[in-house]
């Protein structure tokens, strides 16, 4: 079910806020009582929410959560010593990461057995085969769907448990109150990634009000407005020109297209991560914001401090920091760099795309650390550190976005065609809609923003303000419904992780 569909908006969404305000009006002998039968109430519903992509997705999850919520009490019940509760850890672990990658990586992996039982191509051929995902169909394996979110809520109740091992969470000895932090709706299947510890209080113990729950409304018709009004526009535009064959854009088309997916992934996943944290505040949640205007930024370093944080601080938590962070020297800091990024563009889907943006990063990360940043930092020009950061950004989206390998090389050696003949002409895909969504979308990423934040908090409260925040959101809505209406292109992307 997606949050920018009607059935989500009108029915599903409008029943669980009527049904939560009822539990809020209705007399409990304690506030616990009460809290304890709002999560029942939302357990149902984000079950419910989850099973309507496919009960299979939902059977996958509940193992998931049992699997879980039993490591926890392995370990901090039935475990005698230091060592059985590292055992229980690492085995808990083991089965997490062995669940994600029978049903995320399985499938790569028998195209890549396949790809070298074909020796009769030899070794171009195999390779070929290999990078560009196209199995042989020799093991005879069918290939398996991957359930919708996994990654992230495969990385979430592990987060629990690690905090347990840590001493940094409680014990969660209810089944329901555990599940309810694996399945909430607002983050489940995209996000934003939510630490146990960040949250283990807001379980049994938040705090409703109307004041959050106007603040989550308003996040949650931003966040639409930039998925449906902003994303799909620029997500059809880029699914238009990816489609094209690749060796016939020309510079100007493949810039195009690469600064249409740019925009699209942006719209798409900070909306989706407005809306998750907007609809969490109205339930009572408050979650961690996932986005900080990355766009603005002027190295890749900064650029990664602001995108997708909730994953990149999961990694640093639970991955750099353990390996040693920056605390073994910079030989130790380069490497552990190099395993991050790595595993981050492994964590993103099983192609060979993925995991050549995550070294193409890991490689300018462990470049600004050895001198780049320094020369950064020197340079009076600004600009020309934020340009180096987009266009860094713009070649990684380019094989994040593409089928294969092959396909990004060759967008790419599109891109810097200088002087070479496209058969397409860029004026065909520059309709009055594209136009404007560019003149509102380039300027949004954070440029008008950044420079006014301080000056809105201070005036934020003041009546004008507010009426104009609510006439703008007013607004925003409608026409994000009449545009659902009519049907309008409406993918996710960060639902295939």
């Amino acid at each position: 079910m997606l949050f920018s569909s009607m059935l989500f908006l009108w029915i599903f969404l409008a029943a669980v806020i009527a049904v939560n305000f009822l539990f809020t009006c209705l007399p409990f002998k304690t506030e616990g009582t009460r809290i304890a039968a709002k999560n029942g109430f939302l357990l149902i519903v984000s079950l419910l929410f989850y099973a309507w992509g496919g009960i299979y997705y939902l059977i996958l999850m509940l193992a998931s959560i049992v699997l879980n919520y039993v490591g926890g009490f392995l370990l901090e019940v039935v475990a005698k010593n230091p060592k059985q509760r590292k055992a229980y850890l690492v085995l808990v672990i083991v089965l997490n990461l062995a669940m994600l990658f029978f049903f995320k990586y399985f499938n790569m992996l028998i195209v890549i057995i396949e790809s070298l039982m074909n020796t009769s191509e030899g070794f171009s051929g195999v390779w070929t085969s290999m990078i560009g995902m196209e199995g042989t169909g020799a093991l005879g394996f069918k290939e398996i769907v991957l359930p919708i979110g996994i990654s992230f809520f495969t990385f979430q109740a592990m987060s629990y448990v690690i905090d347990l091992y840590r001493g940094q969470a409680n014990l969660q000895r209810s089944l329901i109150d555990f599940a309810l932090y694996v399945s909430l709706f607002p983050q489940l299947i995209a996000g934003p990634i939510v630490r146990y510890s960040d949250v283990e209080l807001q379980l049994h113990g938040r705090q409703e009000s109307i004041t959050l729950f106007v603040s989550g409304q308003k996040r949650f018709c931003y966040g639409l407005a930039k998925k449906v009004l902003l994303s799909n526009t620029f997500a059809q535009l880029a699914d238009d020109i990816w489609a094209l064959e690749t060796n016939t854009l020309g510079a100007a088309l493949a810039w195009f297209g690469v600064v249409a997916y740019t925009l699209q992934i942006y719209y798409d996943f900070s909306g989706y991560s407005d809306m998750a944290i907007g609809l969490g505040r109205m339930f009572g949640f408050t979650f961690k914001e996932n986005f900080n205007y990355p766009y603005t930024s002027c190295s890749v370093q900064e650029f990664w401090r602001r995108w997708h944080i909730s994953l990149s601080t999961w990694f640093k938590e639970y991955v750099y920091i353990p390996l040693g962070g920056n605390r073994k020297g910079k030989f130790r800091t380069y490497y552990n760099v190099f395993i991050v990024f790595l595993l981050t563009g492994i964590w993103h889907g099983a192609n060979f795309t993925f995991i050549v943006w995550g070294l193409f990063y890991a490689v300018l990360q462990i470049l600004e650390r050895l001198f780049l940043k320094k020369l950064l930092d020197k340079n009076p020009i600004k600009i020309l550190n934020w340009a180096y950061t987009m266009l860094a950004v713009m070649i990684g989206w380019v094989y994040f976005r593409s089928e294969d390998i092959l396909q990004a090389n060759e967008y790419v050696r599109q891109m810097f065609s200088f002087g070479g003949t496209s058969q397409h002409s860029i004026l065909s895909y520059l309709s009055m809609k594209v136009i404007i969504c560019l003149v509102v979308a380039i300027p949004l990423v954070g440029f008008v923003q950044r420079p006014l934040q301080k000056w809105y908090e201070k005036v934020r409260y003041r009546v004008p303000v507010m009426a104009a925040d609510l006439t703008l959101q007013c607004v925003l809505l409608v026409l994000a419904v009449l545009l659902l209406i009519g049907g309008t292109y409406n993918p996710f992307i960060y639902f295939q992780f």
